[in-house]
């Protein structure tokens, strides 16, 4: 009995101080932002060290959307908070696993089928996220991302798109997480080992095929067209000895005007992608109006060897005043800034790090699992689930140590973009970066003025102004 008690006041205690640590987390995000919204309202004219590169309505535009974004930023954080809350306080997870319980007798099977009620319950889980999330996402695209002109999206586009992102989500969430817990269930006292290898083995597998076969379920991808661009692609990362395969062009402009690029693939099987909005002669933005909008710049395009959606009258383009992304040479330079992080091998170890937390994860994982003080404080006093012990732990009990490795890699991120700029420079594309991070900078309305506490917390990139400082240095010399 008096076990009981104690037992229970520890309970008691892990729920609070989860409770207490997240409101914490909250309060202190919220100050940065309430920092950096002061930056937003007190700085309305171009500071001097910017005045040769940004202009002033540009300058404007980009405080107007930043502020606007932090707003949202506020509200929708302090629902998620409070929605969280209150599912803590009122029960909602135990709840949940009991209805699953009731949706999987109804089917036939019984409480000793846990793998089957850890699905149902996933899934409702997951479901309850995205209905309750919508409202917010609809809001911040048609509502922020419309006014400041970078939605190219229709409501029936948008809800199309998030039935298909809900419904291959689970296609590959429920089956991976099936295999998780027999692994778990069936692994013995080293199952925390066969977990991990698991987890890396899937890791692989989606990296390697997402591009290929998932990707083009929402977007077209195009293979660059053979031509000056693509040959100096192609020679550039001959010279660094980079095994690329592919060059795609992907269909980015029928969401939203913002820009990217990234490469993927493992070993000898390297493809770069650039979204269309990177480049100048290429972006349909640019072409909105004009005779033959619908061509590409380039040359006559081959048959898309990746092929999503693109339906012209589900997006929008709009006309714009000014060119959209870079020229030739700026697009050669960003992709020397990418591959930079491939030969320094950067992405290499950030795998790395990732997996070697996901294997003292489950090693506390497996050390906590048998602890029922932990079920207990979340309102499981009968049974210890296993998915509910993955939840627990991960999720709350973890949470003091995600976020601080989540600030060690924002600091180590930053660490690598500079080093990324600096084999951009070394390659000669100095002076075509730091035209490029201007002109990027411009087509996405970033505010190049940042609270240094805002900054050091939340940007994984180094501010615009450090990066072209380096730059300008390095121009200079």
């Amino acid at each position: 009995m008096l076990q009981s008690v104690a037992d229970l006041s520890i309970s008691y205690k892990i729920f609070y101080s989860v409770l207490l640590f997240s409101w914490t987390v909250y309060l202190w995000e919220a100050y940065l932002a309430y920092r950096q919204r002061k930056v937003y309202r007190s700085t309305t004219h171009v500071p001097t060290e910017l005045g040769n590169i940004m202009d002033t309505e540009t300058f404007e535009k980009s405080r107007l959307y930043q502020l606007d974004k932090s707003t949202f930023s506020f509200w929708s954080g302090l629902y998620s908070e409070t929605e969280g809350t209150l599912i803590l306080l009122l029960g909602g997870i135990p709840f949940l696993w009991k209805l699953s319980g009731v949706l999987i007798g109804r089917a036939g099977f019984g409480p000793e089928y846990e793998i089957t009620q850890s699905l149902a319950f996933l899934l409702l889980a997951t479901l309850f996220s995205a209905v309750t999330g919508m409202p917010w996402s609809i809001y911040n695209t048609f509502v922020i991302e419309e006014k400041h002109g970078f939605n190219q999206q229709t409501l029936g586009f948008f809800l199309k798109d998030a039935v298909k992102k809900f419904v291959v989500t689970q296609c590959i969430l429920l089956p991976v997480t099936s295999l998780l817990l027999y692994i778990i269930k069936i692994g013995g006292d080293y199952f925390f080992i066969y977990a991990w290898l698991f987890t890396l083995g899937v890791s692989l597998v989606l990296v390697t095929i997402y591009a290929d076969y998932i990707a083009p379920l929402f977007d077209k991808f195009t293979p660059l067209p053979y031509g000056e661009l693509r040959g100096n692609i192609e020679s550039m990362a001959k010279s660094i000895s980079f095994p690329l395969t592919k060059v795609y062009v992907v269909e980015g402009s029928k969401r939203s005007s913002h820009s990217n690029a990234y490469f993927y693939g493992f070993f000898k099987n390297k493809r770069i992608v650039l979204f269309d909005t990177l480049l100048e002669d290429y972006s349909p933005l640019n072409k909105a109006g004009e005779p033959g909008a619908g061509e590409p710049g380039l040359e006559p395009q081959p048959v898309p060897e990746h092929s999503g959606e693109s339906d012209s009258t589900e997006n929008k383009a709009k006309p714009k005043n000014k060119k959209q992304g870079c020229n030739n040479p700026e697009i050669l330079a960003v992709l020397g800034h990418e591959l930079g992080h491939w030969k320094l091998g950067h992405t290499v170890k950030n795998i790395v790090i990732s997996q070697m937390n996901s294997f003292l994860c489950f090693f506390l994982f497996a050390v906590l699992i048998g602890r029922k003080e932990l079920f207990t404080a979340f309102g499981f006093y009968d049974n210890q689930p296993t998915l509910i012990g993955l939840m627990i732990i991960f999720q709350f009990i973890f949470s003091p140590y995600n976020e601080v490795l989540s600030f060690c890699l924002t600091v180590l991120s930053r660490r690598f973009e500079f080093q990324a700029d600096a084999f951009a420079r070394n390659m000669g594309k100095a002076t075509e970066l730091y035209s490029a991070l201007i002109k990027l900078n411009k087509d996405n309305l970033g505010f190049p003025v940042a609270d240094w506490l805002f900054s050091m917390w939340h940007y994984s990139h180094p501010p615009l102004l450090e990066r072209l400082r380096a730059l300008k240095g390095a121009k200079q010399d």
